[in-house]
């Protein structure tokens, strides 16, 4: 059934609470609750079993330099040590890379624990139905904060995380995943929605020549599937990555096992979309429009920041404004729109290390010069989401 479809043609105007506590739950009047949807499965593995290899690794990130902790299929990353926890932050990635978040943003992920927030990062597979990953997501994030407020965490008691106010982030096509749990349910949702550089284009305009890409996939798959890599991908058990993983450890130095599990994770989501290609699909579900009109007559976060780039080509934040605004003023919300100096992979920026040689020559300027304005963005970033939630 398609996200637009759930909507009824009226809804009475929402009541706001000044406190918003994770256990506190938002259900405006008047809308159904939304029934959980199947697990999807993706190539035998769903978007629920994301991270579950890794599930018994409880350390903490000053091993290794890590910030992180794998809580079942998710990733928890603490305040900075010595900070005082503000907020509960839900994480969510972009297409693809949001699958190894720990990689791709951990720049990102840092400098908001350092502002001391409670992040919980949820990895997902890239899919072309957004309403049944947006649906797991959301029950993976509540399944992994419940298990946190029944233990509480090493620095925190779970009592002191139950009671921090609960936002949420998302980049890309994490953004609309996030706009879609504003829409699709009522409780256990956040005060505030912090939206980077939105984007739902079609999927023929997301992917260029999409119409042709299914055809000429689906006769090169016999002989995709005949490539000792893909057959690899495919039969490889989880003894024998093991196997491979614990032979590397001995051989490489310096080896990170994390690393490894980051890549295979990567790298398990391209037989499923090759999958879906074939079997006929050419759209996203529920598609762009239908999405839109979702907001229109759904969404209910009290408080949203739009962030837009000034160079970002496929950024789709304007219409997103534009679909949200009257829906947000019709319940007495809070919207604002920020433009800031990036592109859209700014959020993905990492930290890169330099070496500058014997001899400090002109293109050791320019790549430092690079770096300093990359890293700065992103520190920008990070400071304007950290000061606006910090109004709420």
């Amino acid at each position: 059934m398609a996200a637009a479809t759930l909507a009824s043609n009226s809804f009475p105007q929402l009541k706001l609470h000044s406190s918003h506590s994770i256990l506190h739950s938002f259900r405006p009047h008047g809308i159904p609750r939304r029934s959980p949807l199947p697990r999807l499965t993706i190539n035998g593995i769903s978007n629920a079993q994301i991270g579950k290899r890794a599930e018994n690794s409880r350390s903490f990130g000053s091993e290794n330099g890590k910030i992180y902790r794998r809580l079942d299929s998710c990733l928890v990353i603490p305040p900075a040590k010595g900070k005082k926890p503000k907020a509960l932050i839900k994480f969510l990635g972009g297409a693809f890379i949001g699958a190894v978040p720990e990689v791709t943003y951990s720049y990102l992920l840092g400098l908001l624990a350092n502002e001391g927030f409670l992040i919980i990062s949820v990895p997902y597979n890239v899919t072309f139905d957004h309403e049944q990953v947006t649906r797991e997501i959301y029950e993976r994030f509540h399944a992994c904060l419940d298990s946190i407020l029944t233990t509480g965490l090493p620095e925190i008691s779970a009592a002191e995380i139950a009671d921090l106010p609960f936002y949420s982030i998302g980049h890309s096509n994490g953004a609309l995943l996030q706009v879609l749990t504003g829409s699709y349910f009522c409780e256990k949702i956040p005060k505030a929605n912090a939206i980077i550089s939105y984007n739902n284009r079609p999927a023929s305009e997301a992917v260029p020549y999409f119409e042709q890409l299914g055809p000429v996939v689906k006769q090169m798959m016999p002989v995709i599937e005949t490539s000792p890599v893909y057959s690899i991908a495919q039969t490889v058990s989880v003894d024998g990555l093991r196997t491979l993983i614990d032979v590397a450890e001995r051989v490489l130095p310096g080896y990170d096992p994390e690393a490894t599990m980051s890549l295979t994770k990567f790298v398990d989501q391209l037989p499923g979309v090759f999958n879906q290609v074939t079997q006929g699909i050419s759209e996203f579900k529920p598609t762009p429009s239908e999405n839109l009109d979702c907001f229109k007559k759904l969404y209910n976060i009290p408080q949203t920041l739009l962030v837009k780039f000034d160079f970002d080509t496929i950024d789709e934040t304007d219409l997103l404004e534009e679909t949200l605004k009257p829906r947000v003023e019709s319940y007495g919300g809070k919207l604002e729109k920020v433009v800031l100096r990036g592109t859209h992979i700014t959020p993905c920026v990492q930290e890169p290390r330099w070496e500058v040689g014997a001899v400090y020559t002109p293109t050791d300027a320019i790549a430092q010069r690079l770096i300093s304005v990359s890293l700065n963005d992103i520190r920008v970033l990070s400071r304007t989401i950290s000061n606006w939630f910090s109004t709420l």
